[in-house]
């Protein structure tokens, strides 16, 4: 008999939070490259970078929603558990 962890299974959400982070991490990236010429005194990029910025909103808000989405999965299995006595 398998012994299965609970710890191995992937919850539901967890992959929009997964790639939530991924577009965070890349609009923080776009972010960083957009202000650094601003320290550094040389010609700033075009417009469409600080379109990129947006990224770290964007992936904020997928991250969320899989953490939702998790939340929603616990309260439905959890309604599920208790059993109403009568």
């Amino acid at each position: 008999m398998r012994d299965i962890n609970r710890t191995n299974l992937a919850a539901p959400g967890d992959r929009l939070i997964r790639a939530g982070a991924i577009v965070f991490f890349l609009g923080t990236v776009a972010t960083l490259v957009t202000v650094a010429p601003l320290f550094l005194g040389t010609t700033p990029f075009p417009t469409y970078m600080f379109g990129l910025s947006m990224l770290m909103g964007v992936g904020f808000l997928i991250a969320g929603a899989g953490v939702f989405q998790s939340i929603a999965a616990g309260r439905r299995q959890a309604r599920g558990a208790v059993e109403p006595s009568r």
